[in-house]
């Protein structure tokens, strides 16, 4: 690989001009420029990105921890992050922490080993010490989806608050009664505020929650399953299953299926994180869509204006209900009775008088 030295000595300069020349400094002759230019293009020579961090304290680098790569959710939200970091000059190393808090602080202590300029993070859980000594430590960073309540980092994130109560709006207008809900962990705050928003909405109809509508997942479709079974075991089972997010209706659904049951004729379900799949399943499922691609690209300006000195807000974005077939049709207003066939007047025979 071709070095500094080399692209010096092609050009017949110094290494402190092919230096200058590479960090566009003016105090360059247009000759000069041209020739190390040239000699960069022919020798394939390529900047030694470590040692200009030695130099500059930066990496130009982010590091974003996700909590599970294989969810359709976190993988638009990486994309999304990706693209924006690139377009504003920054590269982006990725953690899957596969929603375990210690596979989570592996990642972000070998991301802070790296020494890239800012970390993303949607946290696995609400209290991780190695994250709470980065931000006192000064490192940039901001949660996105999910954060650490009490912590000073910008927070980057969906309202479903409004989303859940026209879903409960719209199963009410369907004429279901009994609703229940499979939740994420407790220990994030997503998990929490879903089961919350959900609880409230019933109650501005009138309905309760029981405690044993509330089955406890943790974000993966195997605990949608079995939330499931254990809803359609109960003596009263639930006309509705909610699940607050897009792998756990997918388990949902399998466990319908597996018994026999129908999609909404015999049960109802609905989803929190709407992903593509959600169209070309029979039913397709009727979901709470949040803005991810918004919501990555906000999560990286957010924090690039860390980085550079700034003071950035957290954002909030809303999301919206996405109504499909999962939850059953309204019913059809009874149509108008047709008025009787107008009928003709009768036609009057003329009376003909006898003669006398």
């Amino acid at each position: 690989m071709a070095s500094i030295k080399d692209v010096a000595g092609q050009a017949g300069v110094s290494v402190a001009t092919v230096s200058r020349v590479l960090n566009d400094h003016p105090s360059v002759s247009a000759d000069a420029r041209a020739r190390v230019l040239a000699a960069v293009e022919s020798l394939g020579y390529r900047r030694n990105a470590v040692a200009r961090s030695l130099r500059t304290d930066q990496t130009h680098t982010l590091g974003l921890v996700i909590s599970d790569v294989m969810n359709p959710y976190f993988t638009e939200l990486a994309r999304s992050v990706e693209e924006e970091a690139r377009a504003l000059g920054y590269s982006v190393i990725i953690g899957n922490a596969d929603e375990r808090p210690d596979l989570q602080d592996h990642h972000v202590r070998n991301l802070l080993d790296r020494r890239i300029d800012g970390l993303l993070v949607s946290p696995t859980d609400g209290g991780s010490p190695l994250m709470l000594d980065a931000v006192r430590a000064g490192t940039p960073m901001v949660f996105v989806d999910r954060w650490i309540p009490g912590v000073e980092v910008p927070v980057v994130r969906a309202d479903g608050l409004a989303a859940v109560r026209d879903l409960v709006a719209h199963l009410h207008g369907l004429g279901h009664r009994r609703l229940a809900i499979i939740a994420g962990p407790a220990a994030t705050t997503t998990g929490q505020e879903r089961v919350t928003a959900f609880r409230e909405a019933l109650h501005a109809y009138g309905l309760d929650l029981p405690e044993v509508y509330i089955g406890q997942g943790d974000f993966q479709a195997a605990s949608g399953r079995r939330v499931t079974e254990g809803f359609l075991d109960l003596p009263e089972p639930p006309e509705v299953v909610f699940a607050t997010d897009n792998l756990m209706a997918l388990g949902a659904l399998d466990a319908i299926r597996a018994r026999g049951l129908r999609v909404p004729e015999d049960i109802a379900l609905a989803a929190f994180d709407d992903i593509p799949w959600f169209v070309h399943t029979d039913p397709p499922i009727t979901a709470i869509a949040q803005p991810t691609g918004e919501l990555g690209r906000a999560a990286v300006r957010a924090l690039v204006d860390r980085i550079e000195g700034r003071t950035p807000e957290s954002v909030t974005l809303p999301a919206r209900l996405v109504v499909r077939r999962s939850c059953g049709e309204p019913a059809e207003p009874p149509a108008s009775p047709e008025p009787p066939p107008a009928q003709s007047p009768a036609v009057r025979s003329p009376v003909r008088r006898s003669q006398p």
